[in-house]
């Protein structure tokens, strides 16, 4: 449990004193009020944080639903809704529609099964060779400094490099496909201008014409890779004869490729980051790691249950339903919020506390759980253990330098520190 306590009076989820130690907050809703009422974009919204009740909701998929229309993304207000259909229609963009996380079962269910034939556990088992040289490569870029910036020298080009190799993207476009990445995110969990939110959707139009041109290019000339993997999925109809078997249209692919780079880069940036600083604030488990290499696995579920990067998602009630004894009126809107649910005594004991050997270490909700299992989560699995042996493998013992303000991104949904500086003592 932290020490410290919080008054829930005028609590809102974009005040930057929330987002730096949203925790303390949601173990005072936990303990006083764990279906929370509060307002986001002058949308009133609720708060689940209960492990047991959050992990209710997301199983639920009769009273509650995924299909919120813009994913993971700020409401907005009709005015900017009609200058972003503009946009898109100036600019040729394509419909965003529901493919993954914002749609419910049963359709929900043919895309789960078409992505799962395209992105399969071959095709990212195949990438574990790509993402040790990548860690290598940025490893031996500054262990002879004997410091690093890590997220900018390690945590963001390690995931963008290895979803854009998954994706056949060439080296000279991994600018324009971070910056694509960023536009992705941008409105999730945070407060954007009107203006900033049409410059983000502008650039998530220019994701939208490469890959558009990139799937014509596969329908002509055939790769061995994801893009071709979708344009050719299909539904075997004596597998399931009450799925649809047509291919997926181009407004399906681009919805479900815009999710992989999400899911398989920016949440594995901000949990590479993460996992640095609570091993530099835990310096003995980075002692046990070099003695034992192969509680890399223990120590990324222990950092992902603490860390959470996807703090939270939407869903809203189909029904008139009561959660842990609140009245739950049919179209709230909601937050579970997962990060809250990790840490969450009753299943965690001793919740705050960083022990990559506890009990249950599997239990977390980091992913989801369910039909809408995080896509990317056996990618991130991967790239983060894959990371931490070569870090472990090149580095004896490093530092937090005093430099870190440990300052965190505005946002309450994305989680993850601006910068991580470390003093490092190279491996002999």
């Amino acid at each position: 449990m932290i020490e410290e306590s919080v008054d829930l009076e005028g609590f809102q989820l974009l005040d930057p004193t929330v987002q730096q130690c949203p925790h303390l907050y949601y173990e005072k809703m936990r303990e006083e009020c764990p279906v929370y009422s509060t307002e986001v974009a002058g949308v009133p919204i609720v708060l689940v944080t209960r492990y047991e009740d959050v992990l209710e909701i997301i199983k639920d998929t009769d009273n509650f639903s995924s299909n919120t229309g813009a994913g993971a993304a700020m409401p907005v207000k009709a005015e900017l809704a009609d200058r972003i259909r503009e946009l898109y229609r100036e600019e040729g963009g394509y419909d965003r529609v529901g493919t993954m996380l914002t749609i419910d079962p049963p359709e929900q269910t043919r895309y789960r099964k078409l992505v799962n034939k395209a992105f399969t556990a071959r095709a990212v088992s195949s990438l574990e060779p790509v993402i040790r040289e990548i860690s290598a490569g940025l490893i031996d870029s500054f262990i002879s400094k004997g410091k690093v910036e890590f997220v900018k020298e390690f945590a963001v080009p390690l995931p963008v490099r290895t979803i854009a190799k998954a994706l056949n993207v060439p080296e000279d476009r991994l600018a324009d496909f971070k910056r694509w990445s960023d536009d992705n995110i941008a409105a999730i969990g945070t407060a954007l201008s009107d203006d900033q939110r049409l410059v983000h959707e502008k650039g998530i139009i220019e994701f939208q014409h490469y890959f558009a041109e990139q799937f014509e290019k596969r329908r002509e000339n055939p790769e061995d890779d994801i893009l071709t993997n979708l344009l050719n999925a299909r539904i075997d109809k004596d597998e399931d004869p009450d799925l649809p078997d047509e291919p997926l249209t181009m407004e399906e692919m681009l919805s479900i490729i815009s999710q992989l780079v999400v899911a398989g880069n920016e949440t594995t940036t901000k949990t590479l980051t993460e996992m640095m600083r609570l091993l530099g604030d835990n310096p003995e488990q980075w002692e046990m790691l070099r003695n034992d290499p192969e509680r890399a696995g223990k120590v990324v579920e222990e950092t992902v249950r603490m860390t959470t990067p996807t703090q939270g998602f939407w869903r809203f009630a189909k029904n008139d339903v009561e959660i842990a004894g609140t009245k739950i009126p049919a179209g709230t809107r909601m937050v579970v919020m997962f990060s809250s649910a990790n840490r969450d005594e009753s299943i965690f004991p001793d919740g705050d506390t960083f022990d990559p050997d506890r009990d249950d270490l599997f239990s977390h909700l980091a992913f989801g759980k369910g039909a809408h299992y995080c896509l990317g989560a056996s990618l991130a699995r991967l790239e983060l253990r894959v990371a931490l042996e070569e870090l472990v493998k090149r580095i004896d013992s490093y530092e937090l330098t005093p430099a870190n303000n440990f300052d965190y991104l505005p946002s309450f949904m994305l989680r993850g520190l601006k910068s991580l500086e470390i003093e490092i003592k190279p491996a002999q």
